[in-house]
């Protein structure tokens, strides 16, 4: 049995997704396995697996964020970046394919603490352990 995270630890999944195929449902998923409490960002707002989805970051309520995991385009996630830095998470995760050099630069300039790697994996899951369905 995998041990849940402390309580209120807070997760921002930038580029939920409601497709449980996709990475950005199956971190979801994943983090709330681990006990993190998860707010799911995506543009078009409504419910993924029963949590309010935000429509940007903007919109998260306030309180401190163990990390934001990023599972949108670079050209996108750059565009995100001072939303993020206001938020003043621990961690900022480039999970693969959300990543490029320009973005994991100007993430560093901006004083964030860049992790790139699996999000999922870091927790101690595998993405496979959350099937599509």
């Amino acid at each position: 049995m995998n041990s849940p995270a402390a309580p209120h630890k807070r997760v921002a999944i930038v580029g939920a997704s409601h497709d449980r195929t996709k990475y950005g449902n199956k971190s979801l998923r994943a983090h709330l396995a681990q006990g993190f409490e998860v707010l799911p960002v995506n543009p078009k707002g409504g419910t993924i697996e029963g949590l309010p989805a935000y429509r940007s970051l903007a919109e998260i309520p306030p309180g401190p964020l163990e990390r934001v995991s990023m599972y949108v385009p670079p050209a996108v996630g750059i565009t995100l970046l001072d939303q993020i830095a206001a938020l003043k998470p621990k961690e900022v995760w480039f999970n693969p394919g959300s990543e490029s050099e320009e973005l994991v630069s100007v993430a560093a300039e901006k004083g964030l603490n860049v992790i790139i790697a699996c999000s999922i994996v870091d927790l101690g899951r595998m993405p496979d352990e959350f099937p599509g369905e």
